[in-house]
């Protein structure tokens, strides 16, 4: 590989992590005077632009390099396809959703909020917990690819610019929360954009395909894998982009629908197109013969490798574009983990200082953990299949038809979904114990069985089965004490709407043309949401 010298190297690195440094810590210091509310959230502020980049730079992150070129490499043109669009398109769901769940919870600013009202505390913390858990994994994911990344493309120990991105990220993200979040991605976005451009155009010109490769690799052929994550993939991400509090601040943070609709429709297209391109450094890989190799080597390097025959100038550009990948996607995560604590385990009342405290502190069990590499593909598997089993019984609850729905349904149905995924690897394997190392995927998605296919079959169909029996259930429990008590029953009485005046929220605001405004006079109660 045209490899960067040394010094050239930590040069690039450190360079871009001091101008980030610096940009974030002047944000910080022009909005030094905001509040406690606005450091957690800034619902109804931005346009469409702004938080298009914003959705695409908190939807990539360093670990695409390792992620979207491994699966060209096993299930070929077929199945980067489908991975590309299945990571893209759910970014139209906060498109379609968000509008609904602003309407029904407008002072919130992540779902768990929204969740706490229409299902009651106990759902809403089960749902907060599943939150952080897969903030925190992906916190794990990013750093530990991160440094595997700056291993691979320097030579150089990646633990310095992994301790490096703690340091900045977590200096700006505590002195200026989620607002100095957004405008750093925007620049982020903006640079992630162009250096993925000019890094395709480049490697493009660069690469020489043998094309007698391009015919005995058999990618460009349809294949058993690739038909299973035409189900698997758009469950997974699918269910899971949920679970990231980053996309919900950044949705209850469009100043209209619209501009939540267009900011959304930009950022899938052109992330899809990013991902599509970038997995095809796999491809490519294997067409020059750079990979596999002699040894042969993982498809989760093949980028790697097809860099090795490049000059090195264009690694530069490629350290360039990981560093901002990986810090744009980092910070997100930090605010939105710190966002959704602050709101669903404290209920905002916090000091302001005792928030920042948390930003600091919650980076050292991150980067702990992160520093044991471990595989990000499974990292990310384990969270798509929690996600899956627990988000379709909570979507019920957003059809106003489907009031009868309540918390306890909700958690007993994610939970069960999981014990379903159970069930089904020691049925399908036999034993007990590899039916538990199923719920970790622990012989990852890209298996020649249909072990992983099953597990994403059984988690949502295994969930929404145990919450329509905790459903009748406890409808039929309630009937009974209905009648031994002498009381009327009552839990299919639809519950009193909401009045006008439950949305409190600043006067200095902007409405779509055909959006009501919403009245702003005294708060009245809210309602509670009912988990049983």
């Amino acid at each position: 590989m045209g490899q960067p010298s040394y010094q050239a190297s930590n040069a690039l690195i450190y360079l871009t992590y001091g101008a980030f440094l610096v940009t974030g810590v002047w944000i910080a210091w022009v909005w030094r005077g905001q509040s406690k509310k606005d450091f957690l959230a800034n619902n109804r502020t931005q346009k469409a632009i702004p938080l298009a980049l914003n959705f695409i730079a908190s939807a990539l992150g360093s670990g695409i390099l390792f992620t979207y070129p491994e699966i060209a490499t096993i299930a070929g043109v077929q199945g980067l396809v489908v991975y590309a669009l299945s990571s893209a398109l759910p970014l139209l769901a906060f498109g379609l959703l968000g509008p609904i769940i602003r309407r029904k919870c407008p002072e919130g600013f992540v779902l768990t909020e929204w969740t706490r009202q229409r299902y009651g505390v106990i759902a809403a913390l089960y749902l907060s917990i599943l939150t952080l858990i897969t903030l925190f994994i992906y916190m794990v994911a990013e750093l530990s690819a991160l440094q595997q990344i700056i291993n691979a493309l320097t030579g150089l120990n990646g633990l310095w610019a992994v301790i490096a991105q703690c340091i900045v990220t977590t200096i700006y993200t505590s002195l200026g929360g989620f607002r100095i979040s957004f405008m750093t991605d925007n620049i982020q976005g903006t640079m992630v954009v162009g250096l993925i451009v000019i890094g395709v155009i480049t490697i493009g010109v660069e690469t020489k395909v043998d094309r007698n490769l391009v015919d005995s690799s058999n990618l460009l052929n349809a294949s058993l894998l690739g038909w299973q994550l035409i189900y698997i993939l758009p469950v997974a991400i699918g269910t899971n982009v949920f679970f990231i509090s980053g996309f919900w601040l950044r949705t209850f943070a469009s100043k209209t629908d619209r501009d939540l609709r267009i900011g959304t429709s930009i950022a899938t297209v052109t992330v899809a197109i990013i991902l599509t391109l970038v997995g095809v450094s796999g491809l490519l890989a294997a067409w020059t013969g750079a990979w596999p190799g002699d040894p042969p080597q993982a498809g989760s390097i093949a980028f790697f490798l097809l860099l090795e025959q490049l000059p090195a100038w264009v690694v530069g550009i490629v350290i360039v574009m990981t560093v901002s990948l990986s810090t744009a996607a980092f910070d997100s995560l930090q605010s939105a983990m710190v966002s959704t604590g602050s709101n669903d385990l404290f209920r905002n009342r916090l000091n302001l200082w005792w928030i920042r405290l948390a930003v600091v502190l919650l980076i050292f069990p991150v980067a702990v953990v992160a520093l044991k590499s471990p595989s990000i593909l499974q990292i990310y598997l384990v969270s798509d299949l929690v996600s899956a089993s627990s988000i379709p019984v909570l979507v019920i609850g957003l059809s106003s038809k489907c009031y009868w729905w309540r918390g306890f349904e909700v958690v007993v149905g994610g939970l069960g979904g999981l014990l379903t995924v159970f069930i089904f690897g020691t049925i399908y394997y036999g034993n007990a114990k590899d039916g538990a190392n199923l719920l970790v995927l622990e012989q990852s998605l890209y298996v020649d069985d249909w072990s992983a296919f099953g597990a994403f079959v059984a988690a949502p169909i295994g969930g929404l089965l145990w919450g329509f029996g905790a459903f009748t259930m406890r409808i039929s429990v309630q009937w009974m004490l209905a009648k031994v008590r002498g009381h009327r029953f009552d839990a299919f009485d639809r519950p009193p709407a909401a009045d006008p005046s439950f949305f409190t929220g600043s006067r200095e605001r902007s409405f779509d043309e055909n959006e009501p405004e919403p009245a702003t006079v005294a708060k009245t109660p809210s309602l509670k949401g009912k988990f049983l």
